[in-house]
């Protein structure tokens, strides 16, 4: 005997909040498809090869409401040469077991200087947040129900210290790391 589902069986689509380590905030930006979203005063986020066929003229005209999402496979080295003309740079986590845009955050900081925002889109769970912090994401799209629950009360988790460098504040200086990280002389 087969059971049928019901309305009531049906789940809605989560809530998505953006949370920074400020807090919670309304979210100015908004994901489009195409090109055509930059014609109001929206701030835009575009998939790689739509922000790729923005016309250069175009992009450095709207440099402050113009950001790009990243998904796993693409590369970085698509934008690496376009980042002044990014104030956003949104990485897709399309599950939690796909980590390939922690290297892609990390990257950015360090290798390519980008000074812009980095957001976390897609599958964000309680135990990647304090690891995404360390490599340079500093805004993250929440629709994890007990994640949003553990932020609203302002518990980050993570651990308070660490056997690696990382890319953003909160490291520690050369020299003071349990396995004593020391100048080449």
């Amino acid at each position: 005997m087969s059971e049928q589902a019901t309305g009531s069986e049906h789940k809605a689509t989560p809530e998505i909040r953006l949370w920074t380590p400020q807090g919670f905030r309304d979210d100015e930006w908004i994901h489009a498809e195409t090109a055509e979203a930059l014609a109001g005063n929206s701030r835009v986020i575009l998939p790689l090869q739509a922000f790729l066929d923005l016309d250069p003229q175009e992009r450095a005209l709207n440099h402050e409401r113009l950001g790009v999402i990243l998904q796993p496979g693409e590369q970085l080295d698509a934008i690496a040469g376009l980042l002044d003309a990014l104030s956003l740079v949104a990485l897709a986590f399309p599950a939690y077991s796909d980590g390939r845009s922690y290297s892609k955050a990390e990257l950015l900081r360090s290798r390519h200087g980008f000074t812009g925002r980095v957001r976390a889109v897609g599958d964000v769970l309680v135990d990647q947040l304090p690891h995404m912090l360390r490599v340079g994401f500093d805004e993250f799209e929440i629709s994890n129900r007990v994640l949003l629950e553990r932020l609203e009360k302002g518990e980050i988790g993570g651990l308070s210290v660490h056997s690696q460098p990382a890319a953003t504040s909160g490291a520690a200086a050369a020299g003071t790391y349990s396995w004593r990280r020391r100048a080449v002389q």
